[in-house]
């Protein structure tokens, strides 16, 4: 786990880098100019992604400015933002362009059909059309994903054996995320299986998390799932346990990164391994691969993490039998 210390420093640098060249045509200056479509805000948001990014570069040797140039662009987001970001790391003239989630990949294809894309945290490549498939993906654009076609239903699973007698379960969703209507048929099917009856909840902004959880906490819900694929979860995973823990409700993640702010479990795949291993495809790409010719790779570590604390505030008695089984537990 970097320290803050290490954080701010590596985050300064990158921040200087790219505020220097913000809009100006990409100078190589015989390096190789890579750049990161992000989802949040800023660097500081977007946390260890940003610094898991840096780390596995700086693991093959590259370091920014030396014998690399990064250029981040951060669209909040906000569906423009991501249209005219990936635009303009295009008319850059970038060596390789990375994406960061599942909004942020659609408009890194669209915007050129020449320039390698490397995306990571893509739930379902194939789904949203970025690639023909994982063993070949065709055309420019290659990448990692966290598909796991059973992942879901395993969550859910476990969420029920925390609970004795859950029956409502709520899906924090962001209509404006082009993983939204995937997750939603794929939940609705592993609840059912499950006898679980779960209802839709929709926040497109970090404002509009409040009243969201207001309005679940009235309709009865005993616990509350995010969906993975979509930033607005990361983006706003501080504020989404904060408002779990004041409603009591149970709040089943998707990641490490969605779980330690408070969240009572998690079961997932290692995004931040993912991340690192953006920095492998374009190494490679660099090296005269083409995009064509790597494999999408898919998730291989799981993990369940449970947070007792947690499970204390909001009145829970986990079993034993599934504390046993956790990778980690948080006392």
């Amino acid at each position: 786990m970097m320290k803050r210390r290490e954080f701010i420093t590596l985050l300064g640098g990158a921040a200087a880098t790219a505020t220097w060249s913000r809009g100006a045509p990409a100078q190589r200056a015989g390096i190789p100019t890579v750049g990161v479509l992000w989802h949040a805000a800023s660097a500081e948001e977007e946390g260890p992604y940003f610094a898991a990014l840096i780390e596995g570069f700086r693991a093959l040797g590259y370091v920014d400015g030396r014998n690399i140039k990064f250029e981040h662009r951060f669209p909040n987001e906000m569906p423009e933002r991501f249209r005219s970001m990936a635009a303009e790391l295009v008319s850059l003239n970038v060596d390789v362009l990375i994406s960061v989630g599942n909004a942020a990949a659609p408009h890194a294809k669209n915007a050129t059909a020449t320039i390698p894309v490397v995306f990571t945290l893509v739930a379902d490549p194939v789904e949203s059309k970025l690639v023909a498939s994982f063993p070949r993906p065709g055309g420019n654009v290659t990448g990692l994903s966290t598909f796991a076609a059973d992942l879901v239903g395993r969550r859910l699973q476990v969420l029920k054996e925390m609970i004795p007698g859950l029956s409502r379960v709520a899906q924090l969703v962001n209509p404006n995320a082009q993983a939204s209507r995937m997750n939603i048929e794929v939940i609705r099917a592993a609840a059912a299986e499950l006898g679980l009856a779960v209802r839709m909840f929709e926040a497109r902004s970090l404002d509009q998390l409040e009243p969201t959880f207001d309005a679940i906490a009235r309709a009865g819900m005993q616990a509350v799932t995010v969906s993975q694929g979509e930033g607005l979860p990361f983006q706003g995973r501080h504020i989404i346990a904060e408002l779990a823990i004041a409603h009591r409700l149970a709040l089943c993640a998707f990641s490490r990164e969605t779980f330690e702010p408070g969240a009572l479990m998690a079961y997932g795949t290692d995004h931040i391994a993912l991340i690192r291993r953006a920095g492998v495809y374009v190494d490679k790409i660099l090296k005269g691969a083409k995009p064509s010719d790597l494999p999408v790779e898919g998730p291989t570590k799981f993990e369940l993490l449970v947070n007792l604390k947690t499970e204390r505030t909001i009145g829970l008695t986990i079993p034993p039998s599934l504390l046993v089984r956790a990778d980690e537990v948080i006392e």
